[in-house]
């Protein structure tokens, strides 16, 4: 086992994402975002692939990360399930983290940052960061003309992630709110950090009744 090797899972979104780490230091990553929701056949193999790519075997690493969501219910069954078949498979330790956490990593926006993953309707998933702390947890919201008001008298905004094209229609114009058209969905590239500080804090999950983090129930459309 290496002792700070980790793989990394993203797949709460149409983004497949897989990195590997050592420490905080992204190493290599593979990944490809495609609306038709490509995880099914490319996940194990974007795991098969890094490993060989980098002369790692499964055994050797020291745990993975996955994403809990929330996000696409599919896309996390299908993470999760990888990730805890490895675990199983090679007795080593799991780790979660949030998708909407692993966006708010994505930038190094000085002010509140809320993440956002696109939901129904006119409904997203979102949280509120500040100084990479969360101050408003995971929850699904309708997003109305006066969404993160409280946040807005007085802070600069930035809203990112998929959801962030509702609130730009919805949500009434205001000189601190700001999006970033460019950060739509996680990847692993930036879940290195998050993954390692919960390694050495030794928060790993309970492979047996680990779960995704939905926040709502599944509905097929």
């Amino acid at each position: 086992m290496k002792p700070d090797l980790i793989l990394n899972i993203e797949t709460s979104t149409s983004n497949c994402s897989v990195s590997l780490s050592s420490r905080e230091d992204l190493i290599d990553i593979i990944e490809v975002d495609k609306s038709s929701y490509s995880h099914s056949e490319n996940l194990h193999s974007f795991i098969q692939k890094i490993l060989k790519k980098n002369k790692f075997k499964p055994q050797e690493l020291a745990c993975i990360s996955v994403s809990r969501g929330p996000g696409s219910y599919t896309g996390l069954r299908i993470g999760v399930s990888a990730a805890k078949g490895l675990c199983f498979a090679n007795d080593i330790p799991l780790i979660s983290v949030s998708s909407l956490e692993i966006l708010a990593n994505s930038t190094s926006f000085k002010g509140i940052v809320i993440p956002t993953i696109d939901a129904r309707r006119e409904e997203v998933y979102s949280c509120v960061f500040f100084e990479n702390h969360i101050i408003i947890e995971e929850k699904p919201e309708i997003i109305t003309q006066v969404s993160f008001k409280d946040h807005l008298k007085n802070n600069e905004i930035l809203i990112i992630g998929s959801g962030q094209f509702k609130c730009e229609k919805i949500i009434k114009k205001n000189k601190n709110l700001t999006f970033n058209n460019e950060i739509i969905n996680p990847s692993s590239r930036h879940m290195p950090i998050l993954s390692y500080r919960k390694f050495i804090k030794k928060e790993f999950e309970d492979l047996a009744y680990f779960e995704p983090r939905y926040l709502k129930e599944f509905k097929s459309r």
